[in-house]
């Protein structure tokens, strides 16, 4: 992959709407790049007039373009030539999202672009495929469940995989045949509306994919309570999808789908392969570095093979590459903000008071314009300690260990989180007691990543989240079901 120079990149810089770039006039917020923290560009904040007009368009569109009850192999043809858009302008796309986000262009181009074209892809092969069903009644009754679209859906993304994460929202939604209106953080908002207008050439018609900008405070909050949207899906922190559980609840009744913050543990067993082990857990720290809620950022390791895999975790850590998004040889992202490092600072500072003990790390790397954080080890936690309970998004491991499997798994289990799992072991039967005995939505064995496969949902249980992305759950999600029951006696 190629470098970029960041002063070069063009884009549109307003709302999406209709099929067109909105710029109006009003509040603006700057917006800097994680990289150097230069301010780059100024974002409209979508007013509650805005956001109204966003989800107006969006439900006119519906009914105008018939989104919803054309042969759904059309929606899926449209959808195809989407993600087939996608791939064609991965450089492109590359570039725009290293340019304001923590994505480093070579992963950005071969990891998020890719992956978001290949996620439309899978979710268009749904559109006919999710109808309802007969219903078993008596002789004389006839009885179906049917599938029908909500009609909009909201939409709010994070910022730390823009691209992916707008996919996993807007994919399944318009394959349900509903139409969405999405915010993207403030933070990285602008490769979202080129991906809407990509939409627009595919075929997909304007207005089904509408694009608001703003702040949650202001714009996520008008969309949350927008009476016009049928339906939310979040992707955040969990206190920020409290906040939007309230919103929905207080203006009508609808249905969520919330992925939320993650604490997560990777459980390693002496009869494990540690060079594996150490593989997966230092990729999982580092990726992104750790600005991730599937970050399994809690080593819980069985105490005979502490020292070794520490060892090993060390000599991986050491060897990474921070700089700039928009060089191909950066290999380790930036911190989002310098709001965001200083959270690190503090939490660490908190852990140190605790009594925690820095192996390696504990840091900022100087000299790259931005923020950027060392990887970090923290040992002689117990499970009170700010750096164990808080979710840090950041280059941050705590290492705790156990004797017996039954404190392993005590240790693993998290008083509010639950999101995802690692389970390091040659023992068949013990990973499935793992999986058993963790209460996380997600259970890796021998390995800690997300793959391509789509199939496969992902959620939380307790404060990690609601409801799935990704797999056939993420499209049933986005329908409701109607029961009709006819009677058919003579």
């Amino acid at each position: 992959m190629r470098d970029f120079n960041p002063d070069s990149v063009a884009f549109a810089k307003g709302h999406f709407i209709a099929g067109a770039v909105v710029d109006e006039p009003g509040e603006r917020l700057s917006v800097a790049r994680p990289s150097d923290a230069v301010d780059y560009a100024e974002l409209p904040i979508a007013s509650v007039e805005t956001v109204d007009r966003a989800v107006k368009d969006a439900t006119e569109a519906v009914k105008r373009s018939g989104w919803a009850t054309r042969p759904p192999r059309e929606r899926a043809r449209a959808m195809q030539r989407w993600a087939e858009l996608i791939e064609a302008k991965a450089e492109e796309l590359g570039q725009l999202e290293a340019l304001g986000s923590t994505r480093p262009i070579a992963q950005a181009v071969t990891g998020d672009v890719m992956g978001t074209a290949e996620g439309i892809r899978f979710f268009s092969e749904y559109a006919d495929k999710l109808g309802g069903e007969v219903a078993a009644t008596r002789t004389d009754h006839f009885g179906m469940i049917v599938s029908e679209p909500y009609g909009v859906v909201g939409a709010i993304t994070p910022w730390n995989f823009p691209l992916s994460m707008a996919s996993w929202k807007v994919g399944p939604a318009l394959a349900a045949g509903n139409g969405i209106v999405l915010k993207p953080s403030e933070l990285t908002p602008f490769s979202t509306v080129r991906l809407a207008q990509l939409a627009i050439e595919a075929g997909i018609p304007a207005g089904i994919f509408n694009v608001v900008q703003g702040t949650g405070a202001v714009t996520g909050d008008a969309l949350s309570r927008h009476p016009g949207i049928a339906k939310l899906s979040f992707t955040g922190s969990t206190r920020t999808g409290i906040a939007i559980m309230k919103a929905a609840a207080e203006s009508g009744i609808k249905p969520v789908t919330l992925e939320l913050g993650g604490k997560s543990p990777q459980l390693v067993f002496a009869d494990a392969d540690l060079d594996k082990a150490s593989d997966c857990i230092a990729g999982s720290l580092l990726a992104n570095a750790g600005q991730a809620c599937v970050a399994g950022s809690r080593l819980i390791v069985q105490r005979q093979v502490a020292d070794a895999l520490v060892a090993a975790l060390k000599s991986r850590l050491a060897r990474v590459a921070p700089g700039p998004t928009w060089k191909s040889s950066t290999g380790f992202a930036p911190i989002i903000s310098e709001l965001q490092a200083r959270r690190i600072d503090t939490i660490l500072a908190r852990s140190r008071e605790q009594g925690a003990e820095v192996l390696l790390g504990g840091s900022r790397i100087e000299g790259h314009g931005g923020a950027f954080y060392q990887p970090t080890l923290l040992a002689g936690v117990t499970t009170e300690n700010a750096a164990v309970r808080e979710e840090i998004f950041g280059p941050v491991l705590t290492i705790q260990s156990f004797e017996t499997e039954e404190e392993g798994f005590a240790l693993a289990d998290h008083p509010e989180y639950g999101l995802a799992a690692g389970v390091y072991t040659a023992d068949l039967g013990r990973g499935l007691r793992a999986v058993r005995q963790l209460k996380a939505g997600t259970v890796w064995i021998n390995r800690y990543s997300r793959t391509l496969d789509f199939i496969l949902p992902t959620g939380g249980y307790k404060s990690s989240g609601i409801g799935k992305d990704l797999g056939r759950q993420a499209v049933e999600a986005n329908l409701r079901h109607k029961t009709v029951l006819i009677d058919i006696g003579g």
